[in-house]
């Protein structure tokens, strides 16, 4: 995801009719970038996608939204909450999400369809006028390409969210922005095709990610593009493709695992060999980003920093850990590890460290916590290169990671598996790094356990794994543990048969004449 520095700032003014976000109306967005990130009136005005600079201000305008609260600063990982990894500070929506009775007019959630819908119509815009404009052939595919990657991931997120077999999401009408009330398609399965379409459009488009310019890196790129083929077809349990595209990614060379799992997480690290796709941000201007890192930091931060203390690790994910496996200490702080925080060398959970009465676990996720790391200045404030120092929006210059290349490895291991194939290279693979032995005759039941503790914490939604191997219900039918043991949650109902999807906004519902219906047994 690109993220822009800081140079000025922009007004963005109302795009349009906003595609089947029936109830979204554009007010003004600050974007602050060194480039005319957004459009400076109605694409349907006919005083815009006219010159090239319309161009670049129209596809810069897609990547806004990515750092907002409620697409990837909380966002979905409020839904994620569902799952048996993670306990939340006390919150009334965060106890409805746990227990499968949100209606979906939640004020956590209810904003992520028609955010992600913006974004879409965003791609749609760039894709209907771009052709139409004066540009070398090179720009051109690259706009185009990074038009249907982001369209097909916005797309993917709220298709396994809200699409089932009985109904899937609406699809724009790409080429006709005035025709709002188009219907959802009859199953998700129409979805993940026309994602699949997108991405394969835009793969051919893309260069690899080692041919963009430093300036430009966040923007879409050829193996991210594989990336999100490889998961859009574990969803639509189309196995051969899955190996296919994740054989892509492996046979292109422009990846590897980073030696040290812990070394994932640090600035340093943003575009190493294990990126794929990120939230991205900017050491020159820490406001900018995800501010997810300081979503998961201690809330209130010990005193030090406005920490807001959402999700916290379980005591069934830290016993899921081999003990001998170094991802556990990279993931979680436990009593008695020691961390820095902010130049001093510190122990969780002792002294000042005590964790707050709203650390529902007792457990904090330290994958995110590099950027606290580093000393203050030396007039005591908070240096800017690593955190912002405004602390109601905890970003920070970490990259926070959506899809990366150990991901791949493990959908491509599952995939193999479904197929009856073997797959002990790939889990092995993530299994060394971890400095775990060997397994021989890898099954299912290990690729769980690998793909939980690689990627615990992280974007890649834990909740719909469990969903879509058809584990949820007997894993939530069992309560979630405090680390001392006493039982923060109990035993939850999960109707596989209401509960595998979301219910859609009513907002939507409502104001859509009949085009949305919300998904049955909500």
């Amino acid at each position: 995801m690109l993220l822009f520095k800081k140079n000025k700032t922009h007004k963005m003014k109302k795009l349009s009719i906003v595609l089947l976000s029936f109830s979204l109306l554009l007010g003004t967005v600050s974007c602050e970038s060194e480039l005319d990130v957004v459009p400076q009136g109605a694409p349907s005005s006919g005083n815009f996608w006219k010159s090239p600079a319309d161009a670049k201000a129209g596809v810069n305008a897609i990547y806004a939204l990515y750092s907002d609260d409620n697409m990837y600063g909380r966002g979905f990982f409020w839904l994620n909450n569902a799952s048996d990894d993670i306990g939340t500070k006390p919150r009334q929506n965060a106890e409805r999400i746990k227990n499968f009775i949100v209606d979906g007019s939640e004020s956590d959630t209810k904003d992520i369809w028609k955010l992600h819908y913006e974004v879409m119509k965003r791609c749609n815009d760039v894709i209907r006028n771009i052709p139409n404009i004066p540009l070398d052939e090179k720009t051109r595919n690259m706009m185009l390409g990074e038009a249907y990657f982001n369209h097909a991931v916005m797309h993917l997120e709220l298709a396994y969210h809200y699409g089932d077999d009985r109904a899937g999401i609406p699809i724009q009408d790409r080429n006709d922005p005035t025709n709002v009330y188009v219907p959802r398609t009859k199953n998700v399965g129409e979805n993940y095709a026309y994602i699949a379409a997108d991405l394969i459009k835009a793969a051919e488009l893309l260069p690899y990610f080692n041919e963009l310019t430093s300036d430009n890196y966040g923007r879409a790129h050829k193996t991210a593009a594989w990336g999100y083929l490889v998961r859009t077809y574990l969803y639509a349990k189309d196995w051969d493709n899955a190996i296919k595209y994740a054989n892509l990614i492996v046979n292109s060379g422009k990846h590897k695992l980073l030696d040290n799992f812990e070394d994932v997480f640090k600035i340093k690290n943003n575009w190493s060999t294990e990126y794929i796709w990120s939230v991205t941000s900017s050491a020159e201007n820490t406001s900018l980003g995800s501010i997810f890192p300081g979503v998961c930091l201690e809330d209130k931060g010990w005193g030090v920093y406005n920490g807001w203390g959402n999700f916290y690790p379980t005591k069934e994910l830290f016993d899921s850990y081999d003990p001998a496996d170094e991802r556990r200490s990279a993931t979680i702080l436990q009593k008695g590890d020691q961390f820095m925080y902010f130049g001093e060398l510190v122990t969780f959970n002792e002294g000042k460290y005590v964790v707050s009465s709203s650390n529902r676990t007792g457990y904090q996720f330290k994958k995110y916590m590099e950027p606290f790391g580093y000393p203050k200045t030396t007039s005591g404030g908070i240096d800017i290169r690593y955190v912002n120092a405004n602390g109601d929006k905890p970003s920070t210059a970490l990259n926070v990671p959506l899809l990366r290349y150990a991901d791949v490895i493990l959908m491509l291991a599952e995939a193999k598996l479904m197929k009856g194939q073997n797959a002990d290279t790939e889990i092995n693979m993530i299994r060394h790094r971890a400095n775990l032995g060997d397994l021989s005759g890898a099954t299912l039941t290990d690729l769980k356990r690998e793909r939980r503790c690689e990627l615990a914490g992280e974007w890649t939604d834990r909740h719909f794994d469990l969903v879509r191997w058809g584990d949820a219900k007997a894993t939530y039918a069992k309560p979630l543990h405090h680390y001392n043991g006493t039982e923060i949650y109990p035993a939850r109902n999960f109707n596989p048969l209401i509960h595998h999807v979301w219910p859609i906004p009513p907002d939507e519902i409502a104001v859509s004449k009949g085009a949305l219906w919300q998904n049955e047994g909500w």
